[in-house]
């Protein structure tokens, strides 16, 4: 044996004092690798839509109703499956709602828990019970775990099961306990959430959805452009916190500035105020949704949405500037623009300006801030690094969180791989080197985390540019197109300026040898690898699937966001991959947490299978299941050890 390995054994002893310890863990290993695969839930550009994404996230994207329908069958009503789906996915406001009509709740109790743990014996199948003990809240787990395992049908534990419902509907706890197995079944329905990126931006309530997230059992996040911006807001960008804002500002969301996370607007709306107080803001309309959008804000707000624009704009300059390597100097239009004459150079040519109204701009020096300005940006920028609750969501995005994911044979990843028109890898340079492919998504993650969490200041500055960088180059994987047109979709009319011509990859990626490259370039290979991909929109009401090449790419971006849906013609894809295969669902729009409850009412999802598997998946075929294997190997080689008196069994600790 050698030197390195026996130190080894020796440390894996410690853990495992004995053959038959070792073995015990051995036979349980090999029997966790035979049962099925958990399940994964998919979902992308959640853009701060709560309600939809909530719902959800309680139904398992329809996991939960075909749990009840494969348990129930023909057997219950539809209404009957309906209002039970519904208690398991707000089981608090679904009781209040019986108790207005129910005369016998002590008789509905005991009706519901049966079911409930019917549901959950079925939930529960394909985990070992010390998993499923595990996830019971522990003031009810000993009456759940009795309950689920108990055998009622036999005679010698009729009396013992009934009497424990009756006990637990006596003694007032039954609330209690249909509210543990809810959560229960909602956590055992789906073992990993994937948010391939976009949790923030457009919708109301991203801080809403970061906190479900952090409550989440088991969660990954690939991140997307809007979360990049956040990211570099959070470490102090300028440019990245004038974005944010900027924004919010455009889809009447700056409530989720000021109450999410408390952050004072008041020295910008001040400024907005007193330099645009004249200004109609041509072209800075609030786009809100009817309903969550006070209109007596516009005013203000359009004020805000330009300051802050123009800010962004000189914020920006300063950037591009510093970063020749950047490739950025088309984005530099401040300098452009002849007030005078009313106009700006774009591309060589000449478009009349929408404004005049430049109030803060020094034609000598148009990237210079205003005194002002510049009392405004410190302001925000100490505001935003000292939000504890921002704070707290943006290490936990960074600590979950990743560009991309090589996850149980398949490739996450929210933007593109940048392609060349040929379909090679585009080579980008990142501070004076050269990246492309995968090299180039580790090297940009690097610097972003970089911007977060170094303390060379130097560093520091570099990392929180690429940030910036991710949210808008056009070689960044994450943003995947040639341009951001900002300026010119504020101040020129002419939509020719307005195009964001897409990277290649998005030209290609029906055609299979450029898929597989991908795939190989990221180490998967064969007909179960798939690409999983986020931030476009598919748009389903004009035919678009979102089943490339065959199956081996799925853009699952079907436009959660309601200001997309206009667009896609749905409100999101979500995918779901348990032991079977991977199935697709589009969803409709979600009506609203009250309606669930009283009627019933779900979000309509059609449902594509993607891939069904010849033989059903098991914990084996998983990442988690090499790693298991793996340690039987070690746990074999011990026991081997063991036996041949290398090592010696120690019973003290046993």
């Amino acid at each position: 044996m050698e030197k390195g390995q026996e130190k080894f054994l020796r440390g894996l002893a410690k853990q495992y004092p004995t053959i038959s310890a070792a073995a015990s863990e051995i036979i349980n290993l090999q029997a966790i690798l035979s049962l099925p695969k958990g399940t994964e839930h998919f979902i992308t550009d959640v853009h701060g839509e709560y309600a939809q994404f909530q719902h959800i996230i309680k139904n398992g994207s329809g996991a939960i109703r075909r749990k009840i329908e494969e348990e129930f069958g023909p057997s219950f009503r539809t209404s009957e499956k309906k209002a039970l789906a519904a208690l398991i996915y707000y089981p608090e406001l679904k009781m209040a709602e019986v108790e207005k009509v129910e005369t016998d709740m002590e008789e509905w109790y005991r009706i519901t828990i049966h079911r409930l743990i019917r549901v959950c014996r079925s939930a529960a199948s394909k985990y070992t019970r010390s998993k499923v003990r595990k996830a019971m809240p522990k003031e009810f787990a000993y009456i759940m775990e009795e309950l689920m395992t108990g055998r009622p049908d036999q005679s010698d534990q009729e009396a013992y099961y009934n009497e424990i419902i009756h006990s637990v509907i006596e003694t007032k706890s039954a609330p209690g306990l249909i509210i543990a197995f809810c959560g229960l079944i909602r956590r055992l329905v789906v073992d990993h959430l994937h948010v391939v990126g976009d949790i923030y931006d457009r919708g109301p309530y991203p801080y809403l959805v970061m906190d479900d997230l952090m409550r989440h059992h088991s969660v990954d996040i690939q991140w997307g452009n809007h979360d990049v911006v956040w990211m570099g807001a959070a470490a102090g960008s300028t440019a990245c916190i004038a974005n944010v804002i900027r924004i919010a500002a455009k889809y009447g969301n700056l409530n989720i500035l000021e109450d999410g996370y408390g952050i004072n607007l008041v020295p910008l709306a001040k400024l907005a105020m007193e330099c645009y107080a004249d200004d109609p803001c041509v072209g800075f309309t609030v786009d809100y949704c009817k309903g969550d959008y006070d209109e007596r804000d516009a005013l203000l707000d359009e004020k805000i949405h330009k300051a802050i624009a123009v800010i962004q704009f000189k914020l920006e300059g300063h950037i591009i500037k510093l970063h020749p390597e950047f490739d950025m100097d088309d984005r530099l239009l401040l300098d452009k623009m002849d007030l005078k004459k009313g106009t700006v150079m774009v591309y060589g040519k000449e478009y009349p300006l929408r404004t005049t109204c430049f109030p803060t701009l020094d034609p000598e020096d148009p990237y210079a801030l205003t005194e002002q300005e510049m009392d405004v940006v410190e302001r925000l920028r100490g505001a935003f690094m000292n939000c504890e609750r921002l704070q707290r969501h943006i290490r936990f995005l960074y600590t979950k969180g990743s560009l991309y994911k090589v996850y149980n044979g398949n490739l996450l990843y929210h933007g593109c791989v940048p392609l060349n028109e040929d379909g090679s890898f585009q080579e980008v340079e990142i501070y004076g080197k050269k990246f492309s492919g995968k090299a180039l998504y580790d090297e940009i993650e690097a610097y972003a985390r970089k911007g977060y969490y170094a303390v060379d200041p130097i560093e520091k500055k570099k990392g929180q540019d690429i940030l910036w960088f991710i949210w808008e180059n056009k070689h960044s994987p994450v943003f995947g197109k040639a341009k951001m047109t900002t300026f010119e979709r504020y101040f020129v009319e002419d939509p020719a300026t307005h195009q964001e011509p897409k990277n290649p990859y998005y030209r290609l990626l029906e055609q299979e040898d450029v898929v597989n490259a991908i795939l190989a370039e990221f180490g998967l290979q064969g007909e179960e690898a798939h690409i999983i991909n986020g931030h476009i929109p598919v748009e389903a009401k004009a035919g678009e699937s979102p089943v490339k090449c065959g199956g081996k790419l799925l853009i699952i971006d079907g436009g959660f966001s309601r200001a997309y849906q206009p667009k896609t013609g749905i409100a999101g894809y979500t995918l779901i991959y348990n032991s079977y295969g991977l199935v697709l669902a589009a969803h409709e729009p979600f009506e609203s947490v009250e309606k669930a409850v009283k009627e019933g009412s779900d979000i309509h999802s059609d449902t594509i299978l993607v891939q069904h598997v010849n033989r059903r998946k098991t914990v084996a075929d998983t990442d988690n299941g090499k790693a298991i294997a793996e340690t039987i190997r070690d746990l074999q080689d011990l026991l081997d050890a063991y036996r041949a008196g290398l090592i010696v069994e120690d019973f003290g600790k046993v």
